[in-house]
């Protein structure tokens, strides 16, 4: 009885969160919102979503949308509404993150960023080894004082298929002009066999590491525009998260490694047809994006028309 009123909750939600998408859709998805909305029979879950390109990092293929994991571990850039994080916490129990991966996975998206937690941890292994579950993990790590070594060990000892330095982390290791250190977090990642990225929100970040020749896998670095209302408002309060999208997108023409976007959609002041388009056309080759369930059959079928499209894109994938 249960599973069956979370699926009519999800039809229903799926139903009024993508109404606006269907305009621009082919035959097939405009078919596939219908279905989301009217539910057939009101039980039956909608048909998966089928022809999500993907890419590859090293050997490892990985879906062109990746699931992101703020949403999931209850961490809300919402400006000044202060009571998102705990309703995300509230929203989010772990049978519900692993219902929303499960949907993530029937519908193309292969690979979920999460942090190295210990709610992480215990969400990764539950729907691992107790639902069947087969997502890719790369995690997100941070250091213990200077020392990067025990998040990026605990991360490859538990399943880890790829792993990086948390942005805010990068950020402030570059401004200091440590360089050294990520390069050293970098090899340490490769040494244990899985893909070692760098995460930055300033540009400063991948200029410094391509300068450096860092044996960086991938780089994941933030893009948005700021065509949204409250990227114009000082100070940035939580807001911005792609100061320099431009200069982003012209340096980023020059670096020949896979590169992950993520906040693409400015924590939800974009809607994913602009975003996606946005992120794609100017150069990235994947994009983190973080969903709730009954938004994970929208983004897949947006970014799927989204690069099934003939448009001019200045950077060659790189993956």
């Amino acid at each position: 009885m249960a599973d069956t009123v979370s699926r009519r909750n999800f039809l229903k939600r799926s139903a009024v969160v993508s109404a606006g998408a269907a305009l621009a859709m082919s035959l097939e998805e405009k078919a596939l919102m219908a279905q989301l909305a009217t539910g057939a029979s009101g039980d039956r879950p909608p048909q998966p979503v089928k022809g999500l390109p993907t890419g590859k990092i090293g050997n490892l293929t990985i879906s062109r949308i990746i699931c992101g994991g703020n949403l999931i571990s209850g961490f809300a850039h919402s400006r000044d509404l202060t009571y998102i994080s705990s309703l995300l916490r509230e929203y989010f129990t772990d049978e519900k993150v692993w219902e929303t991966l499960r949907i993530c996975e029937e519908n193309g998206i292969n690979t979920a960023i999460l942090r190295l937690d210990d709610h992480c941890l215990g969400i990764l292994n539950g729907y691992w080894n107790d639902r069947g579950g087969k997502i890719q993990w790369i995690a997100q790590c941070k250091m213990k004082g200077d020392d990067f070594k025990p998040d990026i060990q605990q991360a490859i000892d538990n399943g880890a298929l790829g792993a990086y330095l948390h942005g805010g982390e990068a950020d402030k290791l570059v401004g200091e002009g440590r360089i050294d250190v990520l390069g050293k977090a970098v090899e340490f990642i490769k040494q244990n066999g899985v893909l070692a990225g760098v995460a930055g929100h300033m540009i400063d970040v991948p200029i410094a590491c391509e300068k450096a020749r860092l044996n960086v896998d991938f780089y994941m670095k933030t893009l948005h525009s700021h065509k949204y209302w409250s990227a114009g408002i000082m100070p940035r309060n939580d807001s911005v998260w792609c100061e320099t999208p431009d200069k982003t997108i012209e340096f980023m023409k020059t670096v020949k490694k896979p590169w992950i976007a993520y906040k693409v959609l400015a924590a939800g002041a974009i809607h994913p047809k602009e975003g996606f388009r946005y992120a794609f056309e100017n150069g990235a080759d994947f994009l983190c994006v973080g969903m709730f369930d009954f938004q994970v059959i929208e983004d897949v079928l947006i970014a799927r028309n989204t690069l099934s499209e003939k448009r001019n894109r200045p950077r060659a994938w790189m993956a």
